[in-house]
């Protein structure tokens, strides 16, 4: 965000501050303004911390709305700090609609955006809830580590929760679990093995023995059924690119919700195909609540899971150097087939990434994934064996900053390092937003390697989400009654709904909804309510959830985009004269030792301020200099540069 030649200097020609016989006086006072400076900057809410960002200012800008949470571990001691309650009761708008005893649909996420997924159901005075996840930060958002969803409607009604159901172990769905569950008294939660384990591993990365204060409600099989308040609870099987998802069927009177959670249609002609036949019937009405997307996706499906583990397997055999696999943390399966493979070829395999490491570790305690000790290496171990001997499975196939594969790539690590006969695999796809950083990432690999392997050239990657013609297949098994389009951006939902539309559902029946939208369903007809739910961001900075609002923000956007400029200026008490000259600092606006004559303008600038508004007879208001000297040198450096950094003037009276 700052580099080093525009971090801002003290000009050079800069007069003494302190000279003749009140100089020891005026120096004494001048420790001050760093003092007042700090509280300018508290004044306008500026949290950048300096430390964290020094340690990644190699990083591009555009990479911190990329950092993804699973790929750094998180602080223990997170949990100790927090107060949601009292942070996002600020941004209370709506309490949504008068209580009722008919069926309410919620979504408090994912609904305008990808991630943060979160959907409410409320009848009869109960509540249950279905997943708890983060959403990655946008590029204009600066610092933010990530998002979840806003529970300021539950307040008060923490007692009225029953239960929270998880869809899969995705940060996306269950991120947001060990900071919400709490802050809700610990409902129960309900779940297959590997989420609840992957949440309970979060949990104690996030507050150390919190984990014991989970309820748990273990799902066994898809034939459980179980109650919960008065919500009837049943399970189906999805497909899906991590193990142990499942779709839920919440069955109330006033209608039966189907929602598969994160899904796809079977890729795998090998066993017995996943259909959704069954569903059809249910009792109507049929709500069915519908991840899209892949709406816009039209493409014919991909291509079967096992021609893509076809490709892998033959690279991975007949390389000559070092195979490094970039991949996602959760593709645990994928994983595990991969260890299972270089095994059998005689190959070791080094996992790197905190993420993968524990999500794999948990896989092998679940029995998920299968490994003789002797195959599983750690990475520092890599020098003891012919390279070709070695697969390298890594995080940071996104190009995250701090994740593995950009350290390779940067020669920043500290045990692989890329040669020319090398191979290198991205076995994943792009996550929207990051087609530039991956670029950039396959740009630079290219560079140092002459085997870089994606999908562009090769099938070496399978989603794990549907595609238009899937939507369409699935309406058409499932045949709902009323259809919600969720988990997407609002285009992608609309293009969901035209396809309902294709497969005959009536335009009436279709809904789609906003966060924070209500709508109830009762005998047979179903209705979005007028006001809505509170949904704004609540954002997570380091230690902080929910006290980064949008002033801070705008504040940070500021300086990302113009910089800041300090005015420190030192006033004599008696005469209300300026002492020396005004001291200016530029930070990531211009370089002060080759901007003399800005700068000289801009003191001048000062200077005139403060004759115009001060009075050696009459009391000073010096926060009404303050604003003067900010509009006014704002003004100036704008007419000059077409620039408008923050202004930060400091005024010090001795």
């Amino acid at each position: 965000m700052f580099n080093k030649q525009q971090g801002g200097q003290v000009a050079a020609n800069a007069k003494p501050l302190f000279a003749g016989q009140a100089g020891n006086r005026q120096a004494a006072a001048f420790k001050k303004p760093l003092k007042d400076l700090g509280k300018m900057i508290e004044q306008r809410a500026y949290h950048v911390r300096l430390e964290k960002h020094s340690k990644n200012s190699n990083r591009p800008s555009d990479q911190l709305q990329q950092r993804n949470a699973a790929n750094r571990r998180p602080s223990k001691n997170i949990g100790r700090r927090i107060n949601v309650s009292k942070n996002v009761a600020k941004t209370q708008k709506s309490q949504g609609n008068a209580a009722s005893k008919n069926l309410r649909i919620t979504p408090m996420g994912g609904n305008e955006e990808v991630g943060r997924n979160m959907t409410m159901f409320e009848y009869d005075g109960d509540i249950i809830i279905l997943d708890m996840g983060i959403q990655f930060p946008e590029e204009d958002m600066p610092g933010i580590d990530y998002i979840i969803p806003n529970i300021s409607y539950l307040k008060g009604k923490e007692k009225n929760v029953r239960g929270v159901l998880l869809s899969h172990g995705h940060l996306d769905h269950i991120g947001a679990a060990p900071i919400l569950l709490k802050e809700l008294g610990y409902p129960p939660i309900v779940g297959r093995d590997l989420t609840l384990a992957l949440v309970k591993k979060k949990m104690e990365d996030f507050d150390k023995n919190s984990a014991q204060n989970l309820k748990i409600m273990r799902i066994n099989s898809v034939s459980d059924k179980m109650r919960l308040g008065k919500f009837e609870i049943e399970f189906f099987e999805v497909e899906h690119s991590v193990m142990d998802a499942v779709g839920v069927v919440i069955r109330t009177p006033d209608g039966t919700i189907i929602h598969p959670g994160d899904w796809t249609m079977d890729k795998n002609p090998n066993h017995k195909m996943v259909t959704y036949d069954h569903l059809s019937k249910l009792p109507s009405p049929r709500i069915l609540m519908l991840e899209s997307l892949g709406a816009t996706h039209i493409e014919p499906a991909d291509k079967p899971e096992s021609e893509m583990y076809k490709n892998l397997e033959n690279l991975i055999s007949t390389a000559n150097g070092l195979v490094i696999i970039g991949t996602f943390s959760s593709q645990i399966e994928r994983i595990g087939k991969i260890i299972e493979y270089a095994e059998s070829i005689d190959k070791k395999v080094a996992l790197d990434g905190y993420s993968m490491k524990m999500n794999i570790e948990i896989a092998k305690e679940l029995g998920y994934v299968k490994a003789h000790k002797k195959t599983l290496i750690s990475v520092n171990e890599i020098q003891k064996h012919p390279r070709n001997k070695v697969v390298v499975v890594c995080t940071g196939a996104q190009g995250e900053g701090n994740a593995v594969l950009s350290r390779i790539v940067n020669d920043e690590h500290r045990f692989v390092h890329v040669q020319k006969n090398d191979t290198i695999i991205f076995s994943s796809s792009i996550i929207p937003g990051n087609e530039r950083t991956v670029q950039r990432l396959k740009d630079d690999l290219y560079r140092k390697c002459d085997n870089v392997i994606h999908s562009d050239i090769l099938d070496v990657h399978v989603g794990g989400h549907s595609n238009a013609h899937d939507i369409q297949d699935i309406l058409k098994q499932i045949k709902p009654d009323f259809f919600l389009p969720v988990y997407g951006n609002h285009y992608m939902l609309k293009e969901a709904a035209k396809l309902g539309e294709k497969v005959g559902i009536k335009k009436e029946n279709i809904f789609v909804l906003d966060n924070g939208h209500q709508l109830e369903v009762h005998e047979n007809k179903a209705k979005v309510l007028p006001n809505k739910v509170e949904t704004a961001y609540v954002m997570v900075d380091g230690l902080g959830v929910g006290d980064v609002g949008e002033v801070v923000l705008r504040d940070r956007q500021l300086l990302a985009k113009d910089g800041m400029f300090t005015i420190v200026v030192i006033i004599d008490s008696k005469t209300k004269k300026i002492i020396g000259t005004p001291q200016i600092t530029s930070r990531g606006f211009i370089f002060v030792k080759e901007n003399f004559d800005l700068v000289n303008a801009t003191k001048r600038v000062v200077e005139k301020v403060v004759k115009e508004k001060t009075s050696e007879d009459l009391p000073v208001n010096w926060d009404y200099v303050k604003n003067n000297i900010r509009e006014s040198v704002g003004s100036f450096l704008f007419t000059k540069t077409e620039r408008r950094p923050m202004v930060l003037p400091v005024v010090i009276e001795v």
